[in-house]
């Protein structure tokens, strides 16, 4: 079964009404809905709402798939936010079209991309996905900031995190460029990294905006 974006965002205002404010049902008012509106309609016909009056209320499988949506928004806040540098009302407008297009799939990559995260930039939480329990119950991070390796640990680099562009320049420089081969040297007192036959060294603060896509224990 589909379903529109429209759809997808009376779900997600659902979820919100419910699972975070308490509610068990949420009137057409604050939906901004009309009883007649045709993403309305579909919803309830699939089973994925029911309407009481001017109540709607979210069932089991709408439920679930309005879980999959409030993830997909807030994963795209975080996108937008912490590797693209968007800033203000952009955010959420943007994370609104986004969403759309983070398909069930897609939404893991991302959420794996970015580390797992808990928290969207608006400080709400964001609803964990399989990957993400899988990550816990393997122990294993696959997408970790190069503090978070091992010495002779080694990935590909998945992106800078730095927003600071002097910062991105100077590790440019040293070779530090997404999907380039990264390993931990040592960690202490400074952060060694290699990258081809080069070794470089920098402080924590600039390890730390080196996100790495995990191989392994070491070197392969």
């Amino acid at each position: 079964m589909t379903i529109d974006d429209r759809a997808e965002e009376i779900l997600e205002s659902l979820w919100v009404g419910t699972e975070e404010m308490g509610r068990e049902e949420v009137s057409l008012d604050d939906l901004g809905i009309k009883e007649e509106d045709k993403a309305l309609q579909n919803l309830i016909s699939q089973g994925y709402v029911s309407r009481d009056n001017d109540k709607v209320a979210l069932l089991k499988e709408g439920r679930d798939e309005a879980e999959g949506t409030v993830r997909r928004h807030r994963l795209a806040e975080r996108l937008l936010v912490d590797i693209l540098d968007v800033k203000g009302e952009l955010v959420n407008e943007s994370a609104c079209k986004f969403e759309h297009l983070l398909k069930k799939g897609i939404d893991d990559k991302i959420c794996t991309l970015l580390g797992h995260p808990k928290l969207c930039p608006h400080e709400k939480q964001i609803p964990p996905g399989i990957c993400c329990k899988e990550t816990r119950e393997s122990g294993v991070k696959l997408v970790s900031p190069l503090t978070g390796l091992k010495p002779e640990q080694s990935g590909s680099i998945a992106y800078l995190a730095s927003r600071d562009s002097k910062k991105i320049k100077k590790l440019m420089s040293m070779g530090v460029l997404p999907g380039n081969r990264i390993t931990l040297v040592s960690g202490f007192p400074s952060y060694v990294f290699q990258i081809g036959y080069s070794q470089f060294a920098v402080d924590r603060e600039m390890a730390q905006n080196i996100y790495v896509r995990v191989e392994g224990e070491g070197r392969s």
